[in-house]
């Protein structure tokens, strides 16, 4: 005699969501014929829905967008926005920004895997013991850190507005700045401070060398070598352009004078240079090959090419993943980010 079992519809989307939970984002089959574009789009007007790209996430992610940009505007973006839904396509700590500026809405993040070395560097519980290590200190931080830390800190910063925002502090101001050493490390040669420095790091932009520029540099001598901050100092030191994504943009597209350039950036900017710059050579720096491993073109971010079409698609039909933050955590939390952009 063979047992047949009837579940639920109830029964059947809790198993299906206890399997996403364990995922970390909506694992659901989606029809092959399917115009995912054409489709998320129209998810995106049925749901009064928003989605933002980071410059690292793929192209075919940035060309569905409603906005791409850097972390300073894309925070900007989510505190005015007033579509309900979100999408932040980036990684998770994007997508907490996203709700802390905007509580009442919904911020979906279509993978919850999709994490950022740097803020992963850089614990709470850390933060709290060094800061109580040294009494007197205010802590500035990267907005690459997790709501818990932010909780902590006294205000944010971002790689384009972070000098601007630290000459706002007094002279004699005591700082420990996080969880980038290299942004931090740049930030004190250029204002002659002396900020305690978190020892944390981008794993893709701390594999850049100023070997691989050299030998690109030397292959195209007429080129201008742009680095973003979170590279290492010998790799700024050799740049001619220093800044974040949005600077690096910038200054492509006001000067289009110039026919080649070098990138030391996580290689999904490629796709809005070469969009906003079609008469321009953008060429990527590949990283640093270490003994024994295959080198590649580009540095990518693992974290940020978890974003996919699917992901998006299915994160917009049911509704989740989506963000929540403690209320304790969010109330000082926001704080420090909207310090920052009261600043800059």
């Amino acid at each position: 005699m063979s047992l047949i079992i009837v579940r639920s519809k109830k029964q059947t989307t809790d198993m299906i969501k206890s399997n996403w939970k364990e995922k970390g984002f909506a694992d659901e089959p989606v029809d092959k014929s399917l115009d995912l574009k054409k489709e998320i789009r129209k998810l995106c007007q049925e749901k009064d829905a928003i989605i933002l790209a980071h410059y690292y996430t793929t192209g075919d992610i940035q060309d569905i967008a409603d906005f791409v940009g850097d972390s300073l505007a894309l925070a900007r973006k989510a505190a005015e926005t007033e579509a309900k839904v979100m999408v932040m396509c980036g990684v998770h700590f994007m997508a907490e920004t996203c709700k802390l500026l905007s509580p009442d809405k919904t911020v979906l993040c279509p993978d919850l895997t999709a994490g950022c070395s740097l803020a992963d560097s850089c614990k709470a519980e850390d933060l709290r013991k060094f800061k109580a290590e040294h009494p007197g200190y205010q802590v500035v931080s990267y907005v690459n850190t997790t709501a818990a830390v932010k909780a902590l800190t006294d205000c944010v910063v971002t790689s384009g507005n972070a000098k601007k925002v630290i000459d706002t502090f007094p002279a004699d101001a005591k700082i420990i700045f996080g969880p980038d050493y290299n942004l931090g490390n740049y930030i004190n040669s250029v204002t002659g401070r002396h900020m305690l420095l978190w020892n944390g790091g981008c794993h893709v932009h701390e594999k850049f060398s100023v070997e691989e520029i050299v030998k690109l540099k030397g292959e195209h001598p007429e080129a201008v070598v742009m680095a973003h901050l979170e590279c290492k100092a010998p790799v700024l030191a050799v740049a001619d352009v220093k800044g974040s994504t949005a600077t690096m943009l910038k200054y492509a597209q006001e000067h289009p004078e110039t026919r080649q350039f070098i990138v030391a950036t996580e290689a999904g900017i490629l796709h809005e240079l070469q969009r906003t710059c079609p008469g321009q050579e953008f060429i990527p720096v590949p990283p640093e090959v270490s003994e024994g491993s295959l080198g590649c073109s580009c540095n990518e971010c693992e974290y940020m090419k978890k974003n996919t079409l699917q992901k998006i698609y299915n994160a917009l039909k049911y509704g989740w993943p989506s963000i929540d933050i403690p209320q304790e955590v969010a109330t000082e939390a926001v704080k420090p980010i909207e310090r920052m952009l009261r600043l800059s």
